[in-house]
């Protein structure tokens, strides 16, 4: 079987080369990502692997069509980047990861929420200068404080565990109720009252058009002043333009991102030697109370592993025409 990957990183190629040795894929890597102009570099491939980022809309999907790939393998969770429509009229299968390691985006998910309220980052350059002063660095304690969980899935519920053991109240909003959420003792609410109720609001909610800009102006307005809101799920739950209007006024007083709706462009790649371009991304890295990183909450050694794995188990089983475990219905 031949695998093109787009959009491959250095760090992914010695996960999958581990997980290749008893499969013996000819793996090729390509250090760009997919869309239109790019597609045609999947000729000659079975298998069509892509990230996050990589843009597989009808058009792209046609093209791979026309050049025989009959699967789309998604190194990642989510496939809202992929036309399934369109998929289904080229005949093309998707198979995604499901679950690569949900502890390592729920640690992120609290790994910001301390940064933020603690300020550990200021903290570190002050002291890297000389400067002891503990001005401007007052935090809170976690212990106490509600946090709105909106969705309690693999990683929303391990966020739960986990801020539950530092002694939050955990309030769920999801379109189903969790069993086992209900008995670490998330209580599930409507979304009002989790906003109007809420110290700490998390998003782990797939992207869908019921959850996109599901963090908008109005959202916002019934939330409590001086929030927090942390994003590890997908950009796009988030309008930008709103929040920023939020921390301009201070309704917003803290927001941790990993993901941002215009990210295709910004991350994954070294751009401190270009002018970015985005002028909302550069208008929230201006606020003193937002912290990005680069989509890195999944990024861990268990969860590339575990990535690989599953990815090129996916493959197998589409060689050997056994049924897809985890395949997205087309």
């Amino acid at each position: 079987m031949k695998v093109a990957f787009f959009s491959a990183k250095p760090y992914e190629k010695s996960f999958f080369e581990d997980a290749n040795r008893s499969r013996h894929y000819s793996l090729n890597y390509l250090d760009i990502p997919l869309n239109v102009h790019t597609a045609n570099l999947a000729k000659g491939a079975d298998v069509v692997c892509i990230f996050v980022n990589d843009k597989a809309d009808a058009k792209v999907i046609k093209v791979l069509g026309q050049n025989g790939i009959r699967l789309i393998a998604l190194r990642c969770a989510g496939y809202n980047n992929v036309d399934l429509s369109a998929c289904r009229e080229e005949g093309i299968q998707v198979v995604r990861v499901p679950a690569y390691s949900p502890y390592s985006v729920a640690e992120h998910t609290v790994a910001l929420i301390l940064t933020l309220n603690r300020k550990t980052h200021r903290a570190y350059n002050r002291v890297k200068e000389g400067n002891f002063s503990l001005d401007g660095l007052m935090g809170f304690d976690l212990h106490g404080k509600t946090v709105g969980m909106i969705g309690l899935g693999k990683i929303g519920l391990i966020t739960a565990k986990i801020l539950k053991g530092f002694g939050c109240r955990v309030l769920g909003y999801d379109i189903a109720e969790d069993k086992e959420a209900k008995q670490i003792g998330v209580e599930y609410v409507s979304l009002q009252e989790l906003l109007h109720t809420s110290d700490i609001i998390s998003l782990h909610c797939p992207l869908t058009p019921q959850t996109h800009h599901i963090i908008n102006k109005e959202t916002i307005s019934q939330m409590k002043k001086g929030v927090m809101i942390i994003n590890t799920g997908r950009g796009a739950l988030i309008d930008a333009k709103a929040a920023i209007r939020g921390l301009k006024n201070e309704h917003i007083g803290y927001m941790g991102l990993d993901v941002y709706e215009e990210e295709a462009d910004l991350f994954f790649e070294d751009l401190s030697e270009k002018v970015i371009k985005d002028d909302v991304f550069m208008r929230l890295l201006t606020f003193p109370n937002v912290l990005i990183t680069g989509h890195q909450a999944f990024f861990t050694q268990n969860a590339m592993h575990n990535i690989a794995e599953t990815t090129l188990q996916s493959i197998h089983e589409y060689e050997q025409k056994l049924p897809l475990t985890n395949q997205v219905k087309v």
